[in-house]
């Protein structure tokens, strides 16, 4: 099954407030139940065991509701692991309202041009960000991540598999938004394999990579400031 480029229609927001905002409850749906939460959980709890870190601050880039971050924060509490989250996205739109955020940091900003220091977070991570870029963009995202990190970036995305395919056209009787209907297939088809991950990742600043297969499709991946 290739790789096929096709538009998300949440990336620019192409729809009523309601459907954007169902699109969104749609998201976090998928990611309590088909291994999102779980996967960025997992990929934390790995990077602050391999530092040894019982604090640790963490930059979710293209965030959105936050959903990702806020559930691991959640789990590595009750493992005695503080982790304290901000979320970064294009839109003030998809970011969690004021009542909602439960002490973390909102910013509205580029993915590409993070608007922090060098070395500010312990750990820069992305949730299902990755499969929207272009092999260039990337790279340039990843460095930009590395950058502004200490430790690690870590990458939460799909696996394109033609059963992936498959399960998201059966969900669209159940999907709130029509944009859903539209971005779920569109996301498989604009995925990455881990092989085609692995080249593209190898040509950033990375020191090291480390990739992991979770439950229901999705990849996971450490990238090491240093190795």
């Amino acid at each position: 099954m290739k790789r096929v480029v096709i538009p998300e229609l949440l990336d620019t927001d192409q729809g009523s407030p309601e459907e954007v905002a169902g699109s969104l409850a749609d998201l976090r749906w998928l990611n309590r139940y088909f291994g999102g939460l779980s996967t960025t959980t997992k990929l934390l709890s790995y990077v602050a065991r391999t530092t040894g870190l019982k604090q640790m601050s963490f930059l979710d880039v293209a965030g959105a509701s936050g959903d990702v971050a806020l559930a691991g924060r959640a789990q590595l509490k009750a493992h005695g692991i503080d982790l304290e989250v901000a979320v970064l996205d294009r839109s003030a739109a998809h970011l969690p309202s004021s009542q909602d955020r439960n002490g973390t940091a909102a910013i509205v900003g580029d993915a590409m041009n993070i608007p922090f220091d060098d070395a500010i977070f312990d750990v820069v991570g992305s949730s299902l960000f990755l499969h929207h870029l272009e092999p260039e963009q990337i790279v340039r995202f990843t460095n930009e991540a590395l950058r502004v990190c200490r430790y690690a970036v870590i990458v939460n995305d799909l696996r394109r598999d033609p059963i992936h395919l498959a399960a998201a056209y059966a969900g669209i009787p159940v999907y709130r938004s029509r944009i859903t209907s539209n971005d779920a297939p569109a996301s498989v088809r604009n995925a990455y394999t881990p092989e085609e991950m692995r080249e593209i990742l190898r040509q950033t600043n990375a020191g090291r990579l480390e990739f992991s297969r979770h439950y229901f499709f999705r990849m996971g991946i450490v990238m090491w400031k240093h190795d």
